[in-house]
């Protein structure tokens, strides 16, 4: 359980959530939505004890299992399985055991005897964090998130982005914890582990608290609202599921609005009066008594909502480019004996369009980093052609310089752009003020989003590299995104599990990886786009 006393919660000099008190118990499934850069990452890791409130308290009983936006998976040289298995300690256990077992074969007499009675307490430990039955459900977990057990038996540091992450998402979920605080957990999952983890989640006898753009998921699995309204700082909580908090929210909308405009009717009238009672010295008093009534009256009304802001996107105009400004032949990447993909060729021809599908780990975003010029492959080449001019949306924003500033980032975006206009750019992108003066490691998830999108919009790049461009993005900007896909001129090759991204390209083409053959793309790959 966690209580949230009195909470107030700040990005610098900006106030994001004010004398919040809430509370999530045992069979609280709550969805916590509000804008991107409302402040809803922010929150959720203040409730996970990895930040600290502007002023009240937060209290937790029980575990808390906390699964961020941007998942830290450790050493990266562990196994994938143990890393799933140290959420209950297990891993350290079963490595003793192994260890202690070769032990046990020695022909020393001491040494034997020691190693069994060692044996003997590490088993006791094993049975005592679930044994066997607790190994048997880590790794149904993983295979319903898509973890095969090939996988499981791979160092993170071969996984590709979205794998670590569901490794991530994995170990949270069998920590055992008695509260989670899930942020976006369905990015990077395919369609049959999506529909596994709403069963899961809704079956989930502990708290929870969840982030996510997925409506679906949230209908399905949330019988609570917290709505963290940017424009009032204030936390709206509705004790109801997702459709009736749709309803009810829409009603509290319509009575605010009609709340001001009664007393902003009231208030002009009363200062109409007023004004009309200062010209007479005897009425001067009365007069004043009833503007500061008029003051009150506004004074004490909740502000109207403002329609929640959606940054405009549009690609950038290319630059002028050869008939074939890119061209990939015979790339390959291994991992040891893991082979992703091999000898794959690809031609990108000026404005054209190209979906990349396989299954998650086929190397697609791999594939991207070698066209980007970020990972060398272990064969083949890349061939830009005349005039390229690379845009990389990277799905993990490494990209970004979190070290840096938002500022700086798009400073270095656009070297040739005067300080005025970048931070016109920014604006556009809801960056205004002092949030250009952020360092990009605080942003949230749509921040960064919102930030790595600005970029490509001033690199008049002819040719763009896109891996899930819509992750962590609400449904207005989401929206943006699509329609810039429409109608950019420029080439594209496309990395999504997002079937309206597809939709919105139009794609000439499509690449299959990891066999790597291409063909025209026709209406039924659209199905593979989910599970892809």
């Amino acid at each position: 359980m966690i209580t949230a006393t009195a909470l107030e919660v700040r990005a610098g000099a900006r106030v994001l959530l004010e004398s919040a008190t809430f509370r999530v118990a045992d069979g609280d499934r709550v969805g916590l939505v509000g804008r991107n850069g409302a402040g809803k990452t922010t929150l959720t890791k203040i409730l996970a004890g990895e930040g600290q409130p502007a002023a009240g308290t937060v209290t937790s009983s029980g575990d808390v299992g906390y699964l961020p936006q941007d998942p830290r998976t450790g050493d990266l040289d562990v196994l994938a399985r143990d890393r799933i298995l140290s959420a209950r300690g297990m891993d350290v256990v079963i490595r003793d055991l192994r260890e202690t077992e070769g032990r046990m074969a020695s022909a020393d007499d001491d040494t034997r005897d020691k190693a069994m009675a060692r044996y003997s307490r590490l088993e006791a430990e094993f049975q005592s964090r679930g044994g066997y039955a607790a190994e048997s459900e880590a790794a149904s977990i993983a295979s319903s998130l898509a973890l095969p057990e090939r996988v499981l038996g791979q160092p993170l540091h071969t996984l590709s982005g979205g794998q670590r992450r569901r490794v991530e998402l994995a170990r949270i979920l069998f920590s055992g914890s008695q509260t989670l605080l899930l942020d976006e957990p369905t990015n990077h999952l395919d369609a049959d582990s999506i529909t596994w983890l709403r069963d899961y989640l809704k079956a989930f006898r502990g708290g929870l608290v969840i982030i996510s753009h997925d409506v679906s998921l949230l209908d399905v699995v949330v019988n609570r609202v917290f709505h963290l309204d940017a424009n009032r700082a204030e936390l709206d909580l509705y004790n109801v599921g997702w459709k009736l908090y749709l309803n009810q929210r829409e009603t509290d909308e319509r009575r605010r609005k009609r709340e001001r405009a009664n007393a902003e009717k009231k208030a002009a009238t009363l200062m109409s009066q007023a004004d009309k009672m200062r010209a007479k010295a005897s009425k001067a008093v009365a007069a004043q008594n009833m503007a500061r009534r008029a003051e009150r009256l506004l004074a004490g009304l909740e502000d109207q909502r403002v329609s929640d802001k959606v940054a405009k996107l549009r690609f950038p105009e290319p630059a002028a480019c050869g008939r074939t400004p890119l061209t990939a032949s015979g790339l390959s990447r291994s991992y040891g004996s893991l082979e992703v993909f091999t000898d794959v060729d690809l031609a990108v021809d000026r404005g054209s369009k190209v979906v990349v599908l396989g299954l998650n780990g086929a190397g697609k975003t791999t594939l991207l980093r070698m066209l980007a010029g970020i990972d060398p492959p272990d064969t083949g080449e890349v061939h830009p052609g005349h005039g390229l001019r690379l845009g990389y949306y990277a799905q993990e924003h490494e990209t970004l310089d979190t070290d840096r500033t938002v500022l700086e980032n798009m400073r270095t975006a656009a070297p040739e752009l005067g300080d005025t206009d970048v931070r016109k750019v920014l604006g556009s992108f809801l960056f205004s003020g002092d949030d250009a003066e952020k360092p990009v490691r605080v942003l949230s998830g749509g921040e960064k989003t919102r930030l790595a999108l600005a970029t490509l919009v001033v690199s008049s790049a002819n040719v763009l590299l896109l891996d899930e461009p819509t992750n962590n993005l609400d449904p207005a900007s989401r929206d943006e995104v699509l329609g810039a896909l429409r109608s950019y001129k420029g080439a594209v090759v496309l990395v999504t599990h997002d079937e309206g991204a597809v939709h919105a390209l139009e794609p000439e083409r499509v690449l299959l990886l990891p066999d790597g053959d291409e063909d025209l793309w026709s209406p039924e790959y659209a199905d593979l786009v989910a599970l892809a």
